[in-house]
């Protein structure tokens, strides 16, 4: 009997489908009990991949302090942020940015050759924005950032721009009005680590003023039954998900990281990492919507997104698969006048509610969602029809 050549190439398939089983093994996995036996919040994490990111993660030294002279501002020409800074410092300020931001091409990616006080290049203008920005996340978002705080390297890693940021993407070309239903569900989206989800999960959350506020767009589960007032929808449900699956890529964990997996949308049973990610999600809209969207005329036009839109970040733009970015090295610690709020006067954005996004003194634990039960007590029981995240 002879073979015809389909049946053939079944047969090779399935011997090397066989001899991959007996042969191959699964790669090895740590597991972490990070509540009670029972609740399923156990992390999950690979140690292959656990040493190739401790590998790449490093923080660089810190130069050697200097806060000897007189205020920058009176001795340099055009120091606007930085200006009450004595100048020793200043200059170490200057020449760690370079290392984290620019080492290939030194002061010249930001300054004019002889002519350090000029804004001629776009680089400067937008390069002060963002040491505003550092300033402001370090003194305003401790809810967030805590005490390991922010520098540009956490964000640039010696690249001129960081390699996490995230554009407005261009929709398909579908039906519009009523029918515009579909978002993505059909393909998978890299932004949801490869989940058929909404390919953008980032606009309705993370920048400009979401209609009813970021936290009722998030909110997936309804308090009341259908029609009344309930706008929750499963297409709703899906950009939820597409955004949680870009938290979890994110940090490098996985749902129990922050939920008990028993009951995600319960407050009170979840990790109390799910409070300091509330937090990092104010931060971020505010970021995107104070500092980065109104730069965008500023930055040069090949480096804007297909939609004409200005890079923003998200939170894999400073943690990039960790759970602390950097694993918690503490960089902000070594730079004094990185942090305020001596200079945090300079730092601030003009008006915080102009963009929507409300002061971050005022997103309180009175506001917030009540923070998650101690690992030391038993979990409380789920109150009735709370919403999640």
């Amino acid at each position: 009997m002879r073979l015809t050549i389909p049946l053939v190439a079944l047969i090779g398939g399935l011997a090397l489908a066989v001899l991959a089983v007996l042969t191959l093994q699964r790669p090895p996995i740590h597991v972490e009990q990070d509540g009670y036996r029972g609740t399923g919040i156990q992390l999950i994490s690979s140690p292959a991949a656990t040493a190739a990111a401790f590998a790449i993660n490093q923080a660089p030294e810190a130069l050697p302090q200097n806060n000897a002279g007189p205020p920058a501002g009176s001795i340099y020409k055009n120091v606007q942020v930085l200006k009450n800074v004595p100048a020793g410092a200043f200059a170490r300020i200057m020449v760690s940015m370079t290392q984290w931001v620019a080492p290939k091409q030194g002061c010249g990616y930001c300054h004019v050759s002889g002519n350090f006080a000029s804004d001629a290049k776009y680089t400067k203008r937008v390069a002060r924005r963002m040491i505003q920005m550092t300033i402001y996340t370090n003194a305003v978002w401790k809810s967030h950032v805590k005490n390991v705080g922010v520098t540009c390297y956490t964000c640039h890693r010696g690249n001129n721009n960081p390699q996490y940021v995230w554009f407005k993407s261009v929709e398909p070309p579908h039906a519009t009005g009523l029918m515009a239903t579909e978002t993505g569900e059909a393909r998978p989206s890299l932004a949801a680590d490869g989940s058929a989800l909404p390919y953008d999960p980032f606009t309705p959350f993370l920048v400009g003023k979401p209609k009813g506020g970021v936290n009722a767009m998030i909110n997936t589960a309804g308090t009341t039954a259908l029609p009344d007032g309930n706008r929750m929808s499963i297409q709703q449900t899906n950009w939820t998900y597409a955004l949680m699956m870009n938290f979890a890529t994110s940090l490098g964990v996985n749902c129990e990281f922050c939920h008990e997996s028993r009951n995600f949308g319960s407050w009170s049973e979840s990790t109390p990492k799910r409070v300091t990610a509330y937090y990092g999600l104010h931060m971020v809209r505010g970021l995107n919507n104070n500092y980065m969207v109104p730069l965008t005329a500023t930055f040069a036009h090949n480096l804007l997104g297909p939609s004409g839109d200005v890079a923003k970040v998200d939170c894999s733009t400073c943690h990039q698969g960790l759970a602390k970015p950097l694993y918690g090295a503490q960089m902000a610690k070594a730079f004094p006048y990185l942090q305020g709020p001596a200079t945090l006067a300079d730092a601030s954005p003009t008006s915080p509610a102009a963009s929507g996004e409300a002061d971050p003194a005022m997103i309180t634990m009175t506001s917030a969602p009540a923070a998650a039960a101690p690992a030391t007590a038993a979990p409380a029981p789920a109150p009735a029809g709370q919403a999640g995240k």
